[in-house]
């Protein structure tokens, strides 16, 4: 997806270092008369914001670990839905589980004008089971093959990936983590193993499954806040 151009320089003589002088070099090099030399410290890769372009054209890969508390709308959609159990249930350090994952970002054309990203991400969340009404473990998880296109410019050939517009020049990948996994939630969070719901009988089930949308209402409350 990459495409390297290498320039050739010319080689040219450098004049011999007088004695002495390279262990000069090495005793100044990281010091001075106000202290050690530091290299400046590099920003959060998913904090920065950059344009697609920048993104893209720079191959950006980006290995993901940072914990849930770290994104301030899914915490708070979790953080709603856990309220509703009694403080002695409430999984303690929720906002501690890690969302894990990697990014990377390239050009979807030869042509580099199609900004793409790919890549994978997934937490598992403390919930609330619609059935029981019980703590539970949510598992999330979402593929990304995404190409970044102006809402205003004209229609592209995605090729497999989703087309995924922005009324902005720039963005920060943990808002778009953020974005994905939100619309990863399910409708009704439940155990997946009935064994272990202390649930009623079949006919409750299947109703709580047909009017129960927790996870759906929290997630359009957060959508209306933007």
């Amino acid at each position: 997806m990459h495409e390297i151009k290498s320039l050739a320089r010319k080689s040219r003589s450098v004049p011999a270092l007088s004695p002495g002088t390279d262990s000069f070099l090495a005793e100044r090099f990281d010091s001075d008369r106000r202290g050690p030399y530091h290299a400046r410290a590099m920003g959060n890769l998913l904090r920065d914001r950059r344009t697609p372009q920048e993104l893209a054209a720079s191959g950006q890969v980006i290995e993901i670990s940072e914990k849930i508390g770290n994104f301030e709308r899914l915490a708070e959609i979790v953080g709603s839905d856990l309220e509703t159990l009694d403080p002695d249930k409430l999984p303690s350090g929720w906002r501690d589980a890690v969302v894990a994952g990697r990014l990377s970002f390239g050009f979807a054309d030869a042509q580099h004008g199609l900004p793409a990203l790919e890549g994978a991400v997934a937490v598992t969340i403390d919930a609330v089971c619609q059935r029981c009404l019980e703590p539970m473990q949510l598992p999330l998880a979402a593929e990304l093959r995404l190409l970044f296109a102006d809402t205003e410019g004209d229609p592209v050939n995605a090729d497999g990936f989703e087309v995924w517009e922005t009324d902005e020049e720039q963005l920060r990948p943990l808002d778009l983590i953020e974005e994905v996994l939100i619309m990863s939630m399910p409708i009704s969070a439940l155990h997946e193993d009935d064994t272990v719901c202390v649930a009623a009988d079949a006919d409750d089930i299947a109703a709580e499954q047909g009017t129960t949308r927790p996870f759906a209402d929290l997630k359009s409350q957060m959508a209306n806040k933007k």
